[in-house]
C-alpha cells in the first residue's frame, strides 16, 4: 500500500466520520432538489466515505474502492456547487471556503483515478497479485 493510498483512505475516513460528528453542517449543503431528506443524504454519504476509505485499506478491495472514491467525489460535487451558490452572500471567509471547494474536487477525482489505474487487482483466488 502506497503512502498516497493511505492518505486518501485517511481523508475519506475522517470526512466520513465528520458526517456523523457534525451532521448539521452537511445537512445544510445538501441541495434541496436531492431526493429524500438532507439527514439521509448526510448519513448515506458519510457511510459511503467510510466504506470506501476502509475498502482502500484492504488489499483485495483497494482497486474497486479507489474507483469508487473517484465516483463518490463526482457524486458529491452537486453539494459543493450548491454550497457555493447558497453561501454567496456570506462573509468573505465563508465564501472563500465554499468557492475553494469547487476546484479542489477536480484534483481529488484525478488522485483517485490515478491511484486506481496504478493499483494491481487480485488475479487469482489464491490472493496473488
Amino acid at each position: 500500500m502506497t503512502r498516497s493510498e493511505k492518505l486518501l483512505a485517511a481523508f475519506l475516513l475522517v470526512a466520513g466520520a465528520a458526517h456523523f460528528l457534525n451532521p448539521d453542517f452537511f445537512d445544510a449543503i445538501v441541495p434541496p432538489w436531492a431526493p429524500g431528506s438532507a439527514r439521509f443524504a448526510t448519513y448515506a454519504s458519510g457511510v459511503a466515505e467510510l466504506l470506501v476509505g476502509f475498502g482502500i485499506l484492504v488489499k483485495q478491495t483497494r482497486r474497486y474502492a479507489l474507483w469508487s472514491a473517484a465516483a463518490l467525489f463526482v457524486a458529491v460535487y452537486p453539494a459543493n456547487l450548491y454550497m457555493a451558490w447558497d453561501w454567496r452572500d456570506r462573509e468573505l471567509a465563508d465564501r472563500l471556503v465554499a468557492y475553494g471547494r469547487l476546484p479542489l474536487q477536480i484534483p481529488m477525482i484525478w488522485w483517485a483515478v490515478a491511484l486506481a489505474r496504478r493499483s494491481r487487482s487480485v488475479v487469482s483466488d489464491a490472493g496473488t497479485v
